[in-house]
């Protein structure tokens, strides 16, 4: 019998401005107990909470691992700790979890992700998400974090052409994806010409990056929970993880190839070889689409396509939802949003559903094994899940 853990519930909140949702506090009620009854367990059963929360400015309210227990009281008394590690915060949750379940120490682990950033005003939203950077050399570049990756396109594009109608051929994707996902924040087709052409409605951020290659700023929240192999083999519904990889790279841009995403083509690797698998074997992937140009890259970081050939898999369909490989088929980062603490855990929730079949219009006509690759910063800490269905 297979020892690794397994996720056997979960639950979303909707993604976006969430007014009724004013803190931390309560967005991670609105999904923490939602995923123990989706998981068919009682809340006394837990037996650690991981929660992951990027904070760093969003919230006046640091120290948020015990927040858990305002809607939860049941899990006082457990270890209760709080993830960061930049936009792949949810996903350090989640491999915490699965270490502690690894090692013997519980049963059950409940993993809550969240962020609340629509509150904080635009400036210090680009401010608070610069601290993802090395400041000492990247701190002045021109449009903060989207300046980042508007340098990172720009070197793409002198090493291999410009590839702006790939940019807008994988953001229209994303958008005509979103639609099908009731908690997007984005539920718009907005069409390949509208996502090409530079105009008042879609100007550019940072060349050359315009708004529809950015991820959306959103408040949001997601959970799972996580069991050992011997109790998910008696639970309803369970999703295995084949691999579970990360991989940190040098925080500085200026110190590695930054065209080629070389943290996630390591975790990429290590991953495929840990499940005994390819990429021609994978079924769908939900990749960190913060910016088009990540998308782009990281089809080549994941071995669809050849190093510089990335354009091929966005410009003829194969990563669209009827294509060779879905990518992104939740709407991605781009249409989904992305409240950075809650992200890396929605895209295993959406992973996960894909696999039972409950993703509803979302769902692929095949989903055997999923990929789901979660990064922070620019590639610098990339994790990997390579995820099947178990029950």
């Amino acid at each position: 019998m297979t020892t690794d853990p397994c996720i056997i519930g979960w639950a979303h909140s909707p993604f976006g401005k969430l007014e009724d949702c004013p803190d931390l506090e309560t967005l991670m009620a609105r999904v923490a107990r939602a995923a123990i009854e989706d998981a068919g367990v009682a809340p006394e059963e837990i037996d650690a909470g991981f929660v992951g929360v990027f904070g760093e400015g969003f919230t006046p309210q640091g120290f948020p691992s015990s927040l858990v227990l305002q809607s939860l009281p049941e899990l006082r008394f457990r270890p209760i700790t709080r993830y960061e590690n930049a936009c792949a915060t949810g996903s350090a949750a989640i491999h915490a979890a699965r270490d502690f379940l690894t090692a013997g120490r519980g049963r059950l682990a409940l993993v809550v992700g969240a962020e609340k950033m629509t509150a904080t005003p635009g400036p210090k939203v680009g401010d608070i998400l610069l601290t993802a950077s090395y400041r000492r050399t990247e701190q002045d570049i021109e449009g903060g974090f989207a300046g980042v990756f508007g340098r990172i396109a720009e070197a793409y594009f002198q090493k291999h052409g410009d590839q702006s109608d790939a940019l807008a051929a994988i953001a229209a994707k994303n958008h005509r994806n979103g639609v099908d996902n009731p908690w997007a924040q984005m539920r718009k087709d907005l069409g390949f010409a509208f996502c090409r052409t530079e105009s008042e409605k879609n100007p550019y951020v940072a060349r050359p990056l315009k708004r529809t290659d950015c991820s959306l700023v959103s408040d949001g929240a997601a959970a799972l929970v996580l069991a050992d192999a011997e109790t998910a083999a008696a639970m309803a519904k369970a999703v295995r993880f084949r691999a579970a990889v990360q991989v940190n790279d040098f925080l500085p841009i200026a110190a590695r190839d930054i065209t080629r995403f070389e943290g996630a083509r390591e975790a990429w690797a290590r991953a495929y070889e840990a499940a005994g698998v390819t990429v021609a074997d994978l079924s769908f992937a939900e990749t960190h689409d913060c910016f088009t140009v990540a998308e782009l890259i990281e089809y080549e970081a994941m071995g669809l396509a050849p190093e510089g050939q990335g354009a091929r898999a966005a410009l003829e369909g194969w990563t669209a939802a009827d294509g060779r490989l879905p990518v992104n088929r939740s709407g991605g980062l781009k249409s989904k949003g992305h409240p950075i603490g809650a992200t890396g855990v929605s895209m295993h929730v959406l992973a996960a559903m894909q696999l039972t079949g409950t993703a509803g219009t979302m769902q692929l006509p095949k989903a055997d094994l999923g990929g789901v690759f979660n990064m922070g910063g620019a590639a610098v800490a990339n994790y990997v899940s390579i995820l099947e269905r178990a029950r």
